[in-house]
């Protein structure tokens, strides 16, 4: 009779227990179930400090930490950076600071082009920033949204660009230009995320120059590439040409609100850097379409080589079928002559005659002659 089979209840499992007499058994051991521990979700504020004459006066860990030292201090400027908040964050940013409801519902869905719009003492900047990617050879696009008004900068990013921990450090090492107030935080971010422009100006540079070179090799995959190409080309523009008039809003601002005038000198100059950005990218565009013009009569040249290849191949074909067949005509010729003189009667005209055979010989030659000269003069051999 086989042994009945133990069953252990779910959550057990087998261990070796050792027993009274000293030898080990197999006893189940009860173990506790494994509980996933639940991973904290990261921290949308990045950073949060206050500032007073251009030095970190504190570094708070939460909004209503900020707050409360902003209002200690009747001069300082606090600077706080959030990555993708939620909703109850800009709630009550926008409630501690007054901002606009229109701003905020912009700032919550992102998905914006760059554009600067005021609203009272407080401007709200859409910055579009841009990095490449030399892995995959793409250019990869996020979203800034800036709050700055007097005594406060709000920077809340919708991707990975720009670094404004490295924007931070290097004010933070200029306390003389930190001194001068939210707007030279709002420049320093200007400048950060037209100069991450560079970077992604020469990617593409570099691909235009290798599509250049597959485009005269006769790759059959570049015209892919250059319609991929062009639409990366087209979005960086539409990313950093806006940004022209967002600039050329903001000084037109800085003199009429009186801002400094070393901030106005910076700013003029990323006004140059940006417009020589704009330029290149548009000149990039109209390359890539002569590229790709250029790509399409080349194909259409080697296609049409191509064809002329199989039509000189088809008509050299045509004519050695013509030879072979005028030959074939030639040759059926004797053949039936012979076959008819072949056949097994008694009773046939000419079978018994003396000139028979030459007579069939001459015939056959007659007709080969015949049939030789009039393929001849056809120009068929």
């Amino acid at each position: 009779m086989p042994a009945k089979r133990r069953t252990f209840p779910l959550g057990t499992t087998l261990g070796r227990r050792p027993s009274r007499n000293g030898t080990d058994t197999t006893e189940p051991v009860a173990v506790p179930p494994v509980v996933p521990v639940p991973q904290p979700a990261p921290s949308r504020l990045v950073d949060s400090a206050v500032y007073t004459r251009g030095h970190r006066y504190a570094s708070p860990g939460t909004l209503a930490e900020t707050y409360q030292c902003l209002h200690e201090q009747d001069d300082a400027m606090a600077w706080i950076g959030l990555y993708r908040p939620d909703a109850d964050q800009i709630t009550s940013l926008a409630q501690e600071f007054k901002l606009h409801d229109l701003a905020v519902e912009d700032a919550i869905t992102a998905h914006q082009r760059p554009k600067l719009e005021r609203y009272g003492e407080t401007l709200f900047v859409v910055l579009r920033a841009a990095r490449y990617v030399d892995a995959l050879e793409e250019v990869e696009f996020s979203e800034l949204h800036l709050f700055v008004g007097p005594g406060f900068v709000i920077t809340v990013r919708h991707g990975e660009a720009p670094d404004l921990a490295a924007v931070r450090q290097r004010l933070e090492a200029d306390p003389k230009m930190l001194a001068r107030g939210p707007e030279a935080v709002l420049y320093a971010i200007l400048d950060q995320v037209v100069d991450g422009y560079a970077p992604v100006v020469a990617g593409l540079e570099n691909d235009i120059d290798e599509i250049e070179t597959e485009v005269f090799r006769g790759d059959p995959t570049v015209s892919r590439r250059i319609y991929e190409l062009s639409r990366e080309v087209i979005d960086f523009q539409r990313a950093a040409g806006p940004m022209l008039g967002v600039l050329d809003a903001l000084s037109a601002g800085f003199v009429k609100y009186g801002t400094d005038e070393e901030l106005q000198r910076y700013l003029r100059d990323v006004v140059d850097h940006l417009t020589q950005v704009v330029e290149r990218v548009d000149g990039f565009r109209h390359l890539l379409q002569n590229i790709l013009t250029v790509n399409a009569t080349l194909v259409s040249q080697q296609q049409n080589e191509e064809m002329r290849s199989l039509t000189a191949a088809s008509y050299e074909q045509n004519e050695e079928i013509k030879r072979i067949s005028s030959w074939a005509a030639i040759l059926f010729a004797p053949t039936l002559i012979g076959t008819v003189y072949g056949m097994n009667f008694d009773r046939m005209p000419e079978l018994h005659w003396r000139f028979g055979y030459l007579f069939a010989v001459m015939l056959m030659a007659l007709v080969c002659g015949s049939l030789y000269l009039i393929f001849k003069r056809r120009d068929w051999l």
